[in-house]
C-alpha cells in the first residue's frame, strides 16, 4: 500500500459516510467559488466553470443555484453569466482587523530598527501619494519627506514611494507619472526624465536608494512589499545619515529589508482599510493602539 493510500485511509477512518459526503460537497462548492474568483469581470458560463473545476454541468448548475440562494453568487439577467455577488465581497471586506497592516508590520519594523540602528518607515499608497503608516525611530536625527506617522509625499519622491511606484502596473504607473510630474518641483526633484530614469533603475535593482542628494546629508533605501498576487502594496524604507549607508553596507541593508518584506507580503489582507484608505486606517489605529 502506498503512503498516499495510507494517509487517505487514516484521514477517513473515523469519518461517517454522511460527514464524508458533506466534506465532498463543501470542496466542490469552494472549487466553484474559486473559479468565479478568477473569472472575467462579466462572469462565466456554466460550461466554462464545469470544465475549470472538473465537474459535470448539472452538478455545477446545482451548486451555483444553491450559492445564489445564499446570495454568494448572482446571475446576470441579460448575459446569463454567473459571478460572485456584491454581498460576497462585502462579507470578505469585513475580514481581518482595520489596522491589520500596522499590526502585521510592527514586529518587522522593530526587528529592522534593532538590527540596523536606523529609522524604519512603512509606507502605503494613497491615490497619487504615499503615506507613512508607521515608523520606528533609530538613534540618529534624520529628516524625511513624510516626516512623522501620517505624513504623505507624492509617489516618486523619496525611496519608499519610489519603490511602490516603480512596481505598479504600467498603465497605472503612467497615469501617476503624468499627474505627479508638475508636483515634483516642490520637492526639489529635477524633472520627468529624472523620475523615469530612477524608476527604471529601481525596477532593475529591485530596490530604491541610496543617496538621492535631495535631502542634504540624508540617505535611504527601500524595497517594495508584494502581496501574494505580486502587486506592490507597500514599502519598507530605511532613513539614515548618508555616512551610514556606504556601498559596503548597502547590500546588507537591502537584504534585511527584503527578508522582512517577504515575510509581510503573503500575509497582507487585501481588504485591509489601510491598503485602500491609509489615512482612515491610520486614524482607527492611532485611536486604539499606543505608539511604541
Amino acid at each position: 500500500m502506498s503512503t498516499s493510500d495510507s494517509l487517505s485511509r487514516a484521514a477517513t477512518k473515523d469519518v461517517s459516510p454522511s460527514e464524508s459526503a458533506g466534506a465532498g460537497i463543501l470542496q466542490r462548492t469552494f472549487a466553484v467559488i474559486r473559479a468565479l474568483g478568477v473569472a472575467k469581470p462579466g462572469g462565466e458560463r456554466v460550461t466554462h466553470i464545469a470544465k475549470a473545476v472538473g465537474l459535470s454541468q448539472a452538478t455545477v448548475h446545482r451548486i451555483l443555484h444553491a450559492l445564489i440562494a445564499e446570495q454568494v453568487v448572482e446571475q446576470d439577467e441579460t448575459s446569463k453569466l454567473y459571478r460572485l455577488s456584491i454581498d460576497f465581497f462585502a462579507m470578505a471586506a469585513q475580514a481581518g482587523n482595520p489596522s491589520g497592516m500596522r499590526t502585521l508590520c510592527r514586529p518587522s519594523l522593530l526587528r529592522l530598527c534593532a538590527s540596523l540602528g536606523d529609522t524604519i518607515f512603512l509606507l502605503v499608497r494613497s491615490s497619487f501619494d504615499a503615506v507613512c503608516l508607521d515608523m520606528c525611530e533609530g538613534p540618529f536625527p534624520i529628516r524625511s519627506f513624510t516626516g512623522d506617522i501620517g505624513g504623505r509625499v507624492a509617489l516618486g519622491v523619496g525611496q519608499g514611494s519610489l519603490a511602490i511606484l516603480a512596481f505598479l502596473p504600467e498603465a497605472e504607473r503612467e497615469e501617476i507619472i503624468r499627474f505627479n510630474v508638475p508636483r515634483l518641483r516642490g520637492y526639489g526633484v529635477l524633472d520627468e526624465v529624472y523620475l523615469r530614469t530612477e524608476i527604471e533603475r529601481v525596477r532593475q535593482l529591485g530596490y530604491a536608494g541610496s543617496n538621492s542628494g535631495v535631502l542634504d546629508g540624508m540617505a535611504g533605501v527601500a524595497v517594495p512589499v508584494f502581496d501574494r498576487t505580486g502587486h506592490a502594496v507597500a514599502a519598507l524604507s530605511v532613513g539614515t545619515l548618508a555616512a551610514r549607508l556606504s556601498q559596503d553596507r548597502l547590500p546588507m541593508v537591502v537584504e534585511l529589508l527584503r527578508r522582512q518584506a517577504e515575510v509581510i507580503g503573503p500575509q497582507t489582507n487585501p481588504f485591509d482599510v489601510a491598503m485602500r484608505r491609509p489615512m482612515h486606517g491610520l486614524t482607527r489605529a492611532l485611536t486604539t493602539e499606543p505608539l511604541a
